[in-house]
């Protein structure tokens, strides 16, 4: 089991307690109930964290410790002892585990956003055993019920709970009862049907092992003669702590930190500096109102987003194809009815806006300078 696995079981003590969690949010197109991509009900109720007294497991607890301090000398021997390539390599291996999430996990077997051919889902299938962030099967399972259930108890780093226990700290506790209940029940089949997801999933304690951690620690020391010390610290722990943390900041700061010009009745938002790390997840508020596009952003022109452009030369090659994307049309009516008037287009101050429409807002705690979301570009990439 993963060091940032939990057990599966929850306390009898819940059970009696726990109000069943309702859908909140879309996986699929097929989930869509109304022309701007959103559901017939209005979710905000539903959205809520019971008070519980958090089961911690300790033995994540030392791991994770020991890993985070790991990564800190691993910084330190970065600038004090590291050789030049070690320093490449690991910012290489970074690069594939993060493709491997984010593209492979997360726009193709998460959401379907695209359907790739089995040379790409081959590479991303060893792209994600090197970022270990468990298989990709259990992996899409708490994605899938994070969307379903956004921000609720089944919602496995259900955001109602804080920034700490979004970042890390469901990491640290047992599963909410919700999460194991409505996990059993989650449709997984088009995974099951996958050879290639089965096969790292049923050989995940050897693959990931010698993906994650020994080929980055043997191969500077074969090529470069690099020191075990650096192999170990740079290539490895802080390389894998590194990626850990950026991945986690879209649950934790893109759920916090950025505005909403979507809808503004959920917490996801637009992050800038996360989309920078992450290549491209950090434009939250747009994915979780249309998490079946594949770009995952409106931007266009592949804006801070390295996860479309790996994408896309792979459809050049014919190995990526049917790219669903959302049209101009359906962003621009969802973000005039529920988003919080900070697009760059169809938010306050619009060009198209009529004084009429302006008199019939409240603005509330007026200041000097309107603060817009970050960089939200008016460009649409159009998939054809």
């Amino acid at each position: 089991m993963p060091p940032y696995s939990r057990s599966f079981e929850a306390p009898d003590t819940w059970k009696s307690d726990v109000t069943p969690s309702e859908q909140t949010g879309v996986l699929f197109d097929c989930d869509v109930e109304t022309i701007d991509g959103g559901r017939l009900i209005d979710t905000c109720h539903l959205k809520r964290a019971d008070d519980r007294k958090l089961v911690w497991v300790w033995r994540n607890i030392i791991l994770f410790s020991m890993v985070h301090l790991a990564a800190l000398y691993g910084g330190y021997l970065i600038f004090a002892k590291a050789q030049f390539f070690t320093i490449i390599f690991a910012a290489s291996l970074y690069s594939c585990g993060m493709l491997g999430v984010t593209a492979g996990a997360h726009r193709l077997w998460s959401h379907r956003s695209y359907k790739a051919k089995w040379p790409m889902r081959l590479i991303l299938t060893i792209f994600n055993t090197i970022a270990f962030q468990d298989s990709i099967y259990h992996w899409v399972r708490d994605h899938r019920m994070h969307h379903k259930y956004s921000e609720t108890d089944a919602d496995p780093h259900n955001t109602s709970r804080g920034f700490f226990y979004s970042h890390i700290g469901w990491l640290l506790c047992k599963k909410h009862t919700e999460v194991t209940l409505k996990g059993k029940a989650l449709n997984l089949s088009d995974l099951r049907k996958d050879p290639l997801v089965m096969f790292q999933h049923k050989h995940y304690y050897i693959l990931m092992p010698l993906a994650c951690f020994i080929m980055p620690t043997v191969i500077p020391m074969l090529c470069w003669n690099e020191s075990l010390e650096c192999s170990l610290f740079v290539a490895t722990l802080f390389r894998w702590c590194l990626q850990l943390n950026m991945t986690w900041l879209v649950n934790s700061a893109a759920h916090k930190f950025g505005g909403r010009p979507y809808d503004k009745t959920m917490n996801p938002s637009q992050n800038a500096y996360v989309s920078v790390m992450t290549f491209g997840e950090g434009w939250h508020n747009f994915h979780h109102v249309f998490p079946w596009d594949y770009r995952t952003s409106e931007l266009g022109n592949f804006t801070m987003s390295l996860g479309t452009i790996f994408i896309d030369l792979f459809a050049i090659l014919g190995w990526a194809y049917d790219r669903k994307s959302v049209t101009s049309d359906m962003i621009q009516k969802r973000s005039k009815r529920t988003g919080d008037g900070s697009h760059a287009l169809w938010g306050w101050g619009d060009k198209d806006m009529t004084p009429e429409e302006k008199k019939y807002v409240i603005v509330h705690k007026r200041r000097t300078k309107r603060r817009l979301s970050t960089g939200m570009s008016a460009a649409h990439f159009v998939n054809n």
